[in-house]
């Protein structure tokens, strides 16, 4: 190792009675930082999702800690059990299985857990799916200027996911999202039916980082043929959607200005019921019949719950 990072890595703050949240490799174990491994090495003991998959990573750098599972279904007890130890002036790290905790992971109910008794929470940062993603999202993120809304994994039905779907097909950011091997299929379909009228970029990442990782650029009136070519559909998936806008003709003529369909629904529901709110999002041109109706009643529900 380069004697400067030696030095920089020997200079490190580490205090006492912490907790560090550390990023680790989402496929790529070369991907994991100085900082990291240096922090994992000084610890006294890590936390983590999967012991063995963590095992993994340890065994990797020639670390050896003790450890202790803290995952979905143990988080609140197991992060009393770690709050512990921290309050007796230990160190621990944390890692999920792959990438960032708390995104899309364990970790965010173990953060509160040390924060609310006090204790001072260090983030470690390093890889994140969605942070590799967005550095080659090009036009994907062009027109919302960098602005993005993370939407984690999708739900598998019900109402939840069609309002996160909505979301997706109305915001003028760029939505980005996971999706799994078993999903991604009927994701992107129905996302492809819903946009196939639109000329959308969206951002197909496979097992980014890894040996096998692809990464697609498919505009959403092309996706359902894209998807009928049989493409591998295996793997960890992040998708990003290019957010609406309206086309400009780079004319030096007037044009109208850029209207949010969201916006425009909330303001019309005060004082149009939800049919009358939808006829004129779809003959304004700004959503289909269908679009128009769902973001209606969702921009109905949430102005009577408020």
């Amino acid at each position: 190792m380069n004697l400067s990072i030696n030095e920089s890595l020997r200079h490190q703050d580490l205090p006492d009675s912490c907790l560090y949240v550390v990023s680790t490799p989402i496929g790529n174990m070369a991907d994991i930082t100085y900082r990291a491994a240096y922090v994992l090495a000084e610890v006294d003991g890590i936390a983590c999702e999967d012991t063995r998959h963590t095992l993994h990573l340890l065994n990797f750098l020639g670390i050896q800690k003790p450890l202790i599972a803290i995952h979905d279904h143990n988080e609140v007890v197991a992060s009393q059990k770690l709050l512990a130890l921290i309050s007796q002036g230990q160190k621990w790290a944390y890692v999920s299985d792959a990438g960032t905790p708390g995104i899309s992971d364990p970790g965010a109910k173990l953060v509160n857990t040390m924060v609310q008794a006090g204790k001072r929470v260090i983030p470690i940062p390093g890889v994140s799916a969605v942070s590799a993603a967005l550095s080659v999202s090009g036009v994907t993120t062009i027109h919302s200027e960098g602005r993005f809304q993370f939407l984690g994994f999708l739900p598998t039905k019900g109402r939840e996911r069609k309002a996160l779907l909505q979301k997706i097909y109305t915001s003028s950011l760029s939505s980005v999202f996971f999706e799994s091997p078993q999903r991604i299929k009927e994701s992107l379909t129905e996302i492809g039916v819903a946009l196939q009228n639109e000329a959308r970029t969206i951002l197909i990442g496979r097992e980014l980082t890894k040996k096998f990782e692809t990464v697609h650029y498919v505009l959403s009136s092309q996706l359902l043929n894209w998807l009928s070519n049989d493409h591998l559909l295996k793997g960890e998936f992040c998708i990003i959607v290019e957010g609406f806008h309206s086309v400009s003709n780079n004319s030096d003529e007037p044009t109208e200005a850029s209207v949010s369909p969201h916006l425009l629904a909330k303001v019309l529901s005060q004082h149009l019921g939800s049919r009358q709110v939808a006829e004129v999002l779809s003959q304004s041109g700004l959503l289909s019949k269908n679009q128009a109706y769902s973001l209606a009643l969702e921009i109905k529900k949430s102005i009577e719950g408020e």
